[in-house]
């Protein structure tokens, strides 16, 4: 199978060698995407939750780019340099997704590019190769 590439400007554009995600079939591999603003790629605010909530305003622009919606991630890996801020993190995933849930982990790091406070990556499965 060939690999797709998918962009959009409704993200932030990658900001290393890397795509903001690549489609297999009807498997998405979406890289990390941290609370950059598309159109002027500067973090969004200081506040964490408005962090986590432009995080996943960005992944769900580039599920939709490539065919499909936040709720078809399948899996979920959380970046936090702040495991104290994993509660809001919650709330705010309750407001993007629905049950059935994906598989999910929260990773404890050092730091993130851009003094980002949030992280998120993940595997999109669509449901159908339209």
């Amino acid at each position: 199978m060939a690999k797709v590439i998918i962009n959009t400007e409704q993200a932030p554009a990658a900001i290393g060698t890397y795509s903001q995600a690549v489609k297999i079939g009807t498997t998405v591999y979406l890289s990390g995407q941290i609370p950059l603003v598309p159109a002027t790629m500067e973090m969004v605010s200081e506040d964490f939750r408005a962090q986590a909530v432009q995080v996943f305003d960005n992944l769900s622009a580039v599920c939709e780019a490539a065919g499909g919606a936040l709720q078809d991630m399948v899996k979920v890996q959380i970046y936090l340099i702040d495991l104290g801020n994993f509660p809001i993190v919650n709330e705010v995933m309750a407001e993007y997704f629905s049950a059935p849930y994906p598989a999910r982990a929260a990773i404890g790091v050092k730091a993130l590019p851009k003094g980002a406070q949030i992280e998120i990556d993940g595997v999109m499965e669509l449901p159908s190769t339209n």
